[in-house]
């Protein structure tokens, strides 16, 4: 047994049954492999939407850019599925599209552009061999000129209506659930490793209970004095 092990297993006392069942069978959904990025935002009530809908889909990891706006979440929102996805904030005004492309760039992510235009993928032919950002701007404004020129893709959602757009957070599901239902056909490894699954579950843990952070300290150092 090695650290992490010991110490899930450690916070796994601490966890109803029902709770432990829950964390294993949602851990096994959880993906790095498509990830969703956010671009200026300033309705709350749009990034609260888009947080929930990221989290139901296997999401992990949310990047927000606030080059202009803050990512602000109804305070419901933040302490439910808030606490379950990990939110990278690129803030510095300027440069925080630039910054957050770039880190997801090193990261080994094609970057996919959300856009009406006349030659972009629809969901269900995006190339998806490669790690996925799929990128969205506000409804009014869409994404920024930086943001269109520098993606490797860009995808938009057949439409058959009068209407030009949807509501961000169902365009956000639509392509997620296209995508994710794809790579759930696929042989990509779009799962967490069974030590990422480990390490997430420890987050969790810390995340729900009071004192994780001492507790996970706690049970380090137990693991370390142990003689197995």
């Amino acid at each position: 047994m090695n650290t992490i092990e010991y110490v899930y297993q450690c916070f796994q006392t601490l966890l109803t049954p029902e709770k432990a069942n829950l964390f294993e069978r949602i851990a096994e959904q959880r993906t790095h492999y498509l990830t969703v990025v956010l671009e200026d935002l300033f309705q709350e009530h749009n990034a609260s939407a888009v947080i929930r809908t990221c989290e139901c889909f296997g999401i992990q990891h949310l990047y927000a850019i606030e080059d202009k706006n803050k990512y602000t979440l109804q305070r419901k929102v933040a302490r439910g599925a808030g606490q379950w996805i990990d939110l990278h904030r690129f803030t510095e005004r300027g440069k925080a599209t630039i910054d957050c492309i770039n880190a997801l760039k090193l990261k080994g992510y094609k970057i996919v552009a959300t856009s009406p235009r006349a030659d972009a993928y629809i969901p269900n032919n995006l190339p998806i061999t490669d790690p996925i950002a799929l990128c969205f701007g506000t409804e009014r404004l869409g994404l920024s000129a930086y943001l269109l020129d520098n993606a490797d893709y860009h995808v938009k959602i057949p439409m058959y209506g009068f209407t030009e757009s949807f509501n961000l957070s169902v365009s956000v599901a639509l392509v997620l659930q296209d995508i994710k239902s794809r790579l759930n056909q696929s042989e990509l490894p779009w799962r967490l490793t069974k030590e990422e699954q480990i390490n997430l579950k420890i987050e969790w843990s810390k995340r729900m209970l009071n004192g994780g952070e001492m507790l996970e300290k706690q049970f380090r150092k137990a693991y370390f004095e142990k003689e197995f």
